[in-house]
């Protein structure tokens, strides 16, 4: 989850909003940049307990190598370190001590994926040292909600209370999940609705082709991605499929909408959060909030409340893919991939609307429910997940080879070298998910904590 956001100087009127959004168009798609983020669960190696926050085995204790062996500088919240940053990328904590990489917006997937295997890396230098590994998985597959530790960041703490009010999984999610994600700029209003559209549309083939958590509390869940199963029942003011972006009309003003009618959960001052929870941002504007009588919302109030959305893919100033699985290393450059091939060449962002423009909502929801528990296994209407999957994969591909980003100095000649292990999955019909299920009733005999050993980074 975001940092506080800081800027920006005081809204005057409703249209500012949509300006907002409006002002991450970058209509020259030279200066198109990819954003990959990813989250990891930490544990002691000894006890395959989470590791706690302070501590010689501790998420603190990571944080601090990571600042004092490579370079990154502290963000603090209350006198706490809660985070890092280097070169454009932060490091943040999950509401349970997920680590989370928050990458540099870079011009190629050669460099998201340096990028990516680098933080790994040093990641693994200051866990080995302290005993703690990393794993990526979609949701913790034996932890119970007891087990996570609580990260000291005000936002999670009134996060925490307000979940049990609007859902059943809110906790879940915050505490025993974790996704790898890409964000992607648009060139102007029109293109964000396209791709907007795309994104979500083809949300559950992400989330098929990633599924990586059939399992939770030490036992099969019956999903091949509980992760997403968890996002159907956390708070259906702020998740899901938003029908409305198909509509007739719509773009910023009707996102701005939207967001307005999704209850705040906070407002940041002075370094402290303000609890206003289930209030209303259209108040705010107003200066009727009941948190801050008589005050009026910055532009990163603006910003801070458009972090607490959590559809499928969600729009800023850029727009976020949001339907992945946490993995392994491999599959972290591979989101990126997929995303980058589909959105960033105009002709197979066209083909992928073709494939998709005649969906009904019903239809769509249809899919995301299904890749949830079946994964590539998926049937809707007739159709089958896996030769959806292999066709947008098609279309992905030849969007890379278009690019033609080369890298490692010219030797490769584009990008889409970075999708061979999701072909790997079409070709064999297995997902991560799929590969765990057959250890556990396989080699594993049904015991669990080996999948540590054999699924860390």
């Amino acid at each position: 989850m975001s940092i506080p956001q800081s800027g920006g100087g005081p809204i005057e009127h409703r249209d500012q909003l949509a300006e907002y959004l409006a002002a991450g168009c970058k209509p020259d798609t030279e200066d198109w940049r990819i954003g990959t983020e990813h989250e990891k669960f930490g544990y002691c190696k000894d006890s395959l307990q989470p590791i706690p926050y302070e501590g010689k085995r501790s998420v603190l204790a990571v944080l601090e190598g990571l600042r004092d062996s490579h370079g990154w500088a502290p963000v603090e919240e209350a006198g706490k370190l809660i985070g890092l940053e280097k070169d454009g990328a932060n490091v943040s904590l999950e509401p349970g001590g997920q680590l989370e990489l928050s990458g540099a917006p870079l011009c190629t997937i050669h460099q998201t994926c340096d990028e990516v295997n680098t933080h790994l890396r040093e990641v693994k230098d200051i866990a080995d040292k302290i005993g703690v590994g990393f794993i990526g998985l979609g949701a913790a597959p034996v932890w119970n909600h007891e087990d996570m530790p609580v990260m000291p960041k005000g936002r999670y703490k009134l996060m925490t209370s307000y979940m049990d009010k609007v859902g059943t999984m809110g906790k879940s999610m915050m505490y025993r999940t974790c996704t790898v994600q890409v964000n992607l700029d648009f060139g102007s209003e029109a293109d964000m609705v396209q791709k907007f559209r795309v994104a979500l549309a083809l949300q559950p083939v992400a989330t098929a082709l990633f599924a990586n958590s059939p399992f939770f509390e030490g036992k099969e869940n019956g999903h091949k991605s509980w992760r997403s199963r968890v996002w159907r029942d956390l708070d259906a003011a702020r998740t899901g499929m938003l029908p409305f972006v198909f509509e007739d009309g719509f773009g910023f003003e009707r996102y701005v909408d939207y967001a307005l009618d999704v209850p705040m959960y906070f407002v940041y001052r002075d370094g402290k959060y303000i609890d206003a929870l289930g209030q209303s941002f259209r108040d705010f504007l107003k200066g009727e909030l009941p948190a801050m009588p008589g005050e009026t919302p910055t532009f990163s109030d603006w910003a801070d409340h458009l972090t607490t959305i959590f559809p499928e893919a969600r729009i800023k100033q850029y727009m976020e893919m949001r339907g992945a699985d946490g993995g392994p290393w491999r599959r972290i450059c591979a989101l990126p991939a997929f995303w980058v091939g589909l959105m960033y060449d105009q002709a197979s962002l066209d083909a992928a609307w073709d494939m998709v423009k005649h969906w009904d909502a019903e239809t769509r929801e249809a899919w995301r429910v299904e890749a949830s528990v079946r994964g590539l296994q998926a049937i809707v209407g007739g159709r089958r997940m896996i030769d959806l999957a292999a066709e947008v994969l098609d279309i992905s591909r030849a969007g890379l080879k278009a690019r033609a980003r080369p890298g490692l100095g010219g030797m490769v000649q584009d990008e889409r070298h970075f999708l061979h292990a999701l072909e790997d999955s079409i070709e064999t019909g297995k997902t991560p998910a799929d590969e765990l299920l057959e250890h556990y009733h396989g080699d594993w005999n049904g015991d669990l904590s080996r999948i540590y050993k054999d699924y860390s980074y």
